[in-house]
């Protein structure tokens, strides 16, 4: 009788010991340990925020809070788990001249103050070379004003001194970034036309960017920080055929492929998908991934009259639903699939471009607050989280 109670006991015992254990394995893409609290450096996996934003929209009003009280966003988000700031830096954006009072963003003067700001509240920085006046993009790649009518053999000249001026000017303070993007979403070139693919081919784009390469390393020779070189395409669909063809070209001397990746205009929106991509990348170029744009929004909701852009009729999409917890379940997963992938990180575009009295060409607010980290009042919210969970 004891002898069968003890057997009895002992089944009971490993039975709850099993189960335990087969919990604790059952996690998968779609879950997370919401009590999470990992810790990443920004060379193990970059988890980036461009908040290229941020200095105009304080000016122009708006606040960052966390727990009720006001903060500065940079150690707000430092705190939660961001260890690096993406910036984008335009040659000479005039046209922003009569917008804002005569404050003007992106141009090397804010640049320069949001890659201080950054390295106060001990983050690393990607500074965003967008080799124009205005947004580069894969519609558009804008020849800055002063370098029109160059050939390009002086446009490569000037992408080689423009380069290094930047850093130059970025080191005597002190503020050399650990990682640096030559172009911008370079889907079909840059400079265009000199540097259009479409229209000059690839050897022409493949001449520029080795300029911006080059300049890079050529500063990094006798620099303690040495930025590692990003180079950037827009779409996981397309980021193979673009990758062979600057390989093609010569184009090696580089550190990472970033891309970007926004579930309205992919085509890669499975999980399995996204991991897939990332892995050829890496196998064919042998060179780090890193998506370092991406965006999801938290509500479907408008803070102001600024239509959205990232709006969905439902609500809702990829099968994620347009909340807190539906963005943040959806960066966890993409950050799984980067993880998994052997990428090195994720980088949220403006994820603090929040509604204010900013006049950015094209309207007054944002277009992109419903897609922040904050909410309408400027409070921090669950989105962040994904940022500390246990990807290892």
């Amino acid at each position: 009788m004891n002898n069968n109670r003890s057997k009895m006991y002992w089944l009971i015992g490993n039975c709850v010991l099993l189960a335990i254990i087969l919990a604790g394995c059952s996690k998968s893409v779609g879950q997370t340990n919401n009590n999470s609290n990992t810790r990443y450096t920004w060379q193990e996996f970059s988890m980036g925020a461009d908040l290229s934003y941020v200095n105009i929209v304080e000016a122009s009003g708006a606040v960052y809070k966390e727990n009720g009280k006001q903060d500065d966003p940079y150690a707000i988000l430092q705190r939660n788990g961001c260890n690096t700031v993406r910036v984008r830096l335009w040659h000479n954006p005039t046209w922003q001249n009569s917008l804002n009072g005569g404050l003007i963003f992106s141009n090397l003067a804010d640049a320069t103050r949001t890659i201080r700001r950054a390295k106060a509240a001990g983050m690393a920085v990607n500074l965003d070379l967008h080799y124009s006046d205005t947004w580069a993009d894969p519609q558009h790649q804008e020849i800055p004003a002063a370098w029109r009518g160059l050939s390009l053999a002086t446009m490569a000249d000037s992408v080689y001194r423009y380069t290094s001026f930047v850093l130059n000017h970025l080191a005597s303070q002190g503020l050399t970034p650990e990682m640096i993007q030559v172009g911008n979403e370079t889907n079909t070139g840059m400079l265009w036309p000199v540097g259009n693919t479409e229209t000059a081919g690839w050897p022409a784009f493949a001449t520029l960017l080795k300029a911006g390469i080059k300049a890079v390393r050529d500063f990094s020779a006798t620099s303690s920080i040495k930025p590692l070189i990003i180079l950037h395409e827009a779409q996981l669909q397309t980021a193979e055929f673009w990758t062979r063809q600057l390989l093609a070209q010569g184009v090696t001397d580089f550190d990472i492929l970033g891309l970007s990746h926004y579930f309205k205009w992919s085509t890669a929106n499975s999980w399995s998908e996204v991991t897939r991509v990332l892995q050829t990348l890496r196998s064919i170029s042998g060179k780090q991934v890193m998506i370092v744009e991406t965006a999801f929004p938290f509500t479907n909701e408008n803070a102001d009259r600024y239509n959205n852009i990232l709006w969905e009729a439902s609500g809702s999409a990829v099968g994620y639903p347009f909340t807190p917890a539906g963005q943040r379940q959806y960066y966890t997963d993409l950050c799984r699939a980067v993880w998994q992938a052997g990428g090195k990180g994720v980088m949220l575009w403006e994820p603090a471009w929040l509604t204010s009295r900013l006049n950015d060409g094209w309207n007054v607010g944002s277009s992109w607050e419903n897609n922040a980290l904050f909410n309408f009042q400027g409070e921090l919210h669950e989105g962040i989280r994904f940022a500390t969970e246990a990807y290892k």
